[in-house]
């Protein structure tokens, strides 16, 4: 079970408090640091000292990191042009060495469109489904070709289709709840899985879906990875865990009906359950982010269990 760390900017982040996650991230052994794509707090936060850019942010820490995988759950497709989108993802997996993964989602949130002026459109899944195929045929085009492509949403003519990622294929990412329409894009673009916030019996569900519709696209199932994502909240004692509880102003009881919560070895038997129904990887979403000894024991007591 690889594990890995997924962070709320929004909710009052400055560059240097995410520069200090990450290198925790890779100090402790964490597979990859991650982070949300919004521009607006959520909850009753101030947000201060206000947003910063999924891909800005990551580009600076792909100079100032070595190891650890870096990426977006999710990137939303109404922020940018999927042609741009292209060129930054490769340029900052390009500045890592190799190290970026794409999550790329619809976009959701709508009072962040009108506070930054983005539009937000009626029908976002079908330019979510261009903007896969725009982006991953960008990358896939061999060099010295172009690319053309004439949708409903989008249309490139003659793209020199540059500049290439360092990797020979930069993994993308798809989640979410739906039943029908997710579980085929996943099977036509994923390397992996996500499933957010959701219990262990609706993630069996929707990882049955997700296998299901890449063997009908002609894909082994087990060609994607399959994850979860669960906000995390551990103490090495009752008193621990409810100050970090109420820190990120939840209730414990809350958290560990629908989060990772308790002590190491509660939390370590959940994330275990979630294996048995075939999830490989956990997003642990670190709402505070100025605590990194909660890092610290998670790398310690838990994550040295499980591996």
């Amino acid at each position: 079970m690889d594990l890995r760390i997924f962070t709320e900017p929004q909710q009052g982040a400055t560059y240097d408090t995410l520069l200090a996650v990450a290198k925790a991230t890779e100090d402790l052994g964490f597979d990859a640091f991650f982070r949300s794509d919004h521009y607006l707090r959520m909850g009753d936060v101030d947000g201060l000292p206000g947003p910063t850019d999924a891909w800005i942010t990551l580009a600076g820490l792909a100079r100032e990191t070595r190891r650890i995988r870096l990426g977006t759950l999710m990137t939303a497709a109404t922020f940018r042009l999927p042609g741009v989108l292209a060129i930054q993802v490769a340029q900052v997996d390009q500045m890592s060495g190799g190290r970026v993964e794409l999550g790329l989602g619809a976009g959701w949130f709508e009072q962040e469109h009108k506070a930054y002026g983005i539009p937000f459109p009626k029908e976002k899944f079908a330019r979510l489904e261009e903007q896969l195929a725009i982006v991953t045929g960008l990358w896939a085009t061999e060099a010295g070709k172009t690319f053309d492509f004439h949708g409903t949403h989008y249309d490139l003519t003659d793209s020199p289709a540059l500049p290439k990622p360092a990797q020979a294929k930069v993994p993308v990412l798809i989640g979410g709840h739906g039943a029908t329409r997710t579980p085929r894009l996943a099977a036509q673009y994923a390397d992996e899985f996500n499933m957010p916030f959701a219990s262990i019996e609706d993630s069996e569900r929707q990882f049955g879906r997700v296998r299901a519709a890449a063997e009908a696209e002609g894909r082994r199932a087990d060609d994607l990875t399959y994850s979860n994502a669960l906000v995390v909240c551990v103490g090495r004692d009752d008193q621990e865990v409810a100050r970090r509880a109420a820190a990120i102003g939840r209730e414990v009881d809350e958290l560990k009906t629908n989060g990772l919560a308790g002590s190491p070895a509660e939390v370590v038997d959940k994330i275990g359950r979630y294996a048995a129904i075939g999830s490989q990887r956990m997003y642990l979403q670190v709402l505070d982010l100025t605590d990194l000894d909660h890092l610290e024991l998670i790398s310690s007591q838990v994550q040295s269990q499980l591996s």
